[in-house]
């Protein structure tokens, strides 16, 4: 009896798995679920590199949602649809990062439904291990680990969401389903243009399904796709020329030296998606020449394969139909169009994330046409070889992920694979740098120059890091070799003056912060170090303007908060002096300082007696004397004791040479 109701419980579930679209349910489910469990470290990911940058935080508000639109240059690229989606991002979870993961981790997994339904929607061979391997496949895991590239996902989703409801269009001729098409496609195109080659895709699709073109039937229809995405993908090759500095030296190829890029693109591409290994977040850059024979071969044997397979079409099209589809979707990153991260290496993973299709596809259908044609007991070991390929697959995602956990994982892992890497010795040096670790970014910051020696940002961020040590004549020597590298360097300008300052050099150290603030008067430090300067040197106005400009850009700006209620305080010259302000600046000072510092204490007791308030005043100052006296700052303990004698016999204290220690940056 038990054995019966095995048995048909048996056949009950292949019956259920024999069922097309039950048996397409239970595979869409085991592919998602794959997806998340092989992306599992990523999940809880901090921001790398310039994922802050895309997050943006501070743009929350409608009217910063219009300007995702319509004002460029409001984010790091213009793609209004993904800036969009971090924008509900941010007002859903705010800084935590496991949703952006995670959103990241479905819209990959619902592309590879949407590859599912359109291979099958083709009856192409091998389906279902094409999807499996384009989810699971490593070279992926920089698209979808990687916050910043959900441009990449989520216009993946919109181009793969048209090309079914094209192949749709193409079955019926319903107007609706073109409709369908062009409006997923444009809104892909706000996401990201690398998918503006759809187009020709489809050309391709459609050659390969019926082994010729109609102009009318199939190239007609097809023309405000290409004539929109060739638009879109020079807009924005210009607007990242002209907002985002694809441009100068460093772009500056000859047509000859870009068909050598190409073709090593594209090789390059091939070899990482027939074997993953060593992938990285940032690949050497190679070194480019039309004077080298060997770097020729490269596009030579790509013409080779194109007339391989070319000459193969009439007994199959499916090898070239793949091959075009893959080189022809990679196309925008070959290198004939400059793009910013050319600047660090001429190949990226997640350049061929739709591009990959094409490939896996062919090699999918490949297989399965051979297993099909062979005996029961090879397509068992068949089967068996293609699950251990997808494990093996989903291991290395795993393993690829966990790269993305921070930015200090990141950065390490990139210079364990590429130690040349100029880009992430600076980058893991400012990061060190931030955390106090001053003596590991000095030494990344060493690496850089030995590999860029007049890179002027790294002079500065070791100028910057000497500084921090003591080290003055080393850092006053970086500084100013940024600043003759790149005269217009505000950072160098500002970092030097600082270095100066701490010399003893002032004037030299003015003249530098107030060039500084002329190329980016937003700085808020450097107006309120100016002020300080300025207010050494007599300059109580020109001082007083410099603080209240750091306020306005940064209204609890401490430092500036305290010296703007000190000359208010304290200033002999009685119009500008102004008790109830100082009181007001010098109580939120001390707020911010967490009322343990007593040389803003000090401030606020001088506010008290400007304001006539002296038991308050000899209060706050007896106070900030411990303090001080507790801290061994006997300079400061001798200007309270000034300042209390002052208090004692019933007068406010002018400070006639407007000097205070924290005034002094």
């Amino acid at each position: 009896m038990q054995t019966t109701y095995a048995h048909r419980a048996a056949c009950s579930i292949a019956d259920w798995l024999r069922s097309s679209w039950k048996r397409g349910w239970l595979i869409g489910v085991l592919l998602v679920a794959a997806t998340i469990i092989a992306y599992q470290p990523a999940w809880h990911g901090r921001p790398v590199w310039d994922d802050d940058a895309h997050l943006r935080p501070d743009l929350r508000s409608l009217d910063d949602l219009a300007r995702i639109w319509t004002k460029l240059g409001t984010t790091q690229q213009y793609y209004p649809l993904t800036f969009t989606v971090f924008w509900a991002q941010n007002r859903l979870w705010g800084d935590s990062t496991l949703g952006y993961h995670l959103v990241n981790i479905f819209l990959h997994a619902f592309s590879a439904l949407l590859v599912l339904r359109i291979l099958r929607r083709l009856e192409v061979p091998g389906a279902y291990l094409a999807a499996a391997i384009f989810v699971l496949h490593p070279v992926h895991v920089e698209s979808v680990a990687w916050m910043t590239e959900l441009k990449n996902t989520l216009s993946g989703a919109f181009y793969l969401g048209s090309v079914l409801a094209y192949l749709s269009f193409d079955r019926t001729r319903k107007t609706e389903s073109y409709v369908l098409a062009f409006g997923l496609f444009a809104l892909g195109l706000t996401a990201k243009t690398a998918i503006a080659t759809f187009g020709a895709a489809m050309l391709v699709i459609l050659w390969w399904k019926r082994g010729r073109l109609s102009w009318k039937s199939d190239a007609l229809p097809l023309v405000p796709f290409l004539v929109v995405g060739l638009s879109a993908g020079l807009f924005t090759a210009w607007v990242d020329r002209r907002l985002f500095g694809a441009e100068g030296d460093v772009f500056d190829f000859s047509l000859i030296e870009r068909f050598l890029i190409a073709g090593r693109s594209i090789w390059f591409h091939l070899g990482k998606l027939f074997w993953p290994a060593e992938l990285m977040f940032m690949y050497p850059r190679w070194q480019i020449s039309q004077t080298v024979w060997w770097q020729y071969l490269y596009p030579a044997v790509v013409a080779l394969l194109l007339t391989v397979l070319w000459a193969m079409r009439r007994w199959i099209r499916g090898p070239l139909a793949g091959f075009l589809f893959f080189a022809g979707t990679l196309f925008p990153a070959l290198g004939f169009f400059n793009a910013y991260s050319f600047r660090y290496s001429f190949v990226n993973d997640h350049h061929q994330y739709l591009a990959s299709l094409g490939i896996i596809t062919v090699a999918s259908a490949g297989a399965a046409l051979i297993l099909r044609r062979g005996r029961l007991w090879q397509r068992i070991i068949g089967r068996g070889l293609g699950l251990a390929l997808l494990v093996t697959l989903a291991c290395l995602t795993w393993g690829q992920s966990g790269m993305y956990a921070d930015i200090e994982t990141l950065w390490r892992a990139t210079i364990a694979k590429n130690p040349e890497c100029f880009m992430a010795h600076n980058n893991l040096g400012a990061f060190l740098l931030q955390r106090g670790r001053t003596d590991e970014a000095i030494a990344h910051f060493q690496k850089v120059l030995e590999i860029q020696p007049e890179n002027p940002n790294v002079h500065n961020n070791l100028g910057f890091a000497l500084l921090q040590k003591g080290r003055l004549e080393e850092a006053i020597a970086h500084c100013q070799k940024a600043v003759a590298i790149e005269p217009d360097n505000p950072d160098a300008h500002l970092t030097l003056g600082g270095a100066l300052l701490q010399r003893g050099r002032a004037d030299e150290a003015m003249a530098h912060y107030q060039e500084g603030l002329r190329i980016r008067p937003d700085n808020v430090d450097g107006h309120n170090i100016l002020g300080g300067l300025l207010l050494q040197k007599g300059r109580v106005r020109e001082a007083i303007t410099h603080f209240q400009r750091a306020l306005e850009l940064r209204p609890n700006h401490q430092l500036a908060e305290n010296n703007l209620a000190w000359v208010l305080a304290t200033s002999p010259e009685p119009s500008l002096r102004n008790g109830s302000k100082a009181m007001a600046l010098a109580q939120q000072a001390v707020q911010l300082s967490g009322g343990r510092n007593p040389a803003i204490i000090g401030t606020l007791a001088a506010a008290y007696a400007e304001a006539g308030r002296f038991a308050e005043a000899l209060a706050n100052a007896q106070y900030a004397m411990q303090l001080a006296t507790a801290q061994n700052n006997r300079a400061l303990a001798n200007t309270l004791w000034a300042q209390m004698e002052c208090y004692q016999t019933g007068a406010p204290f002018r400070d006639t040479s407007q000097t205070n220690a924290t005034a002094r940056p």
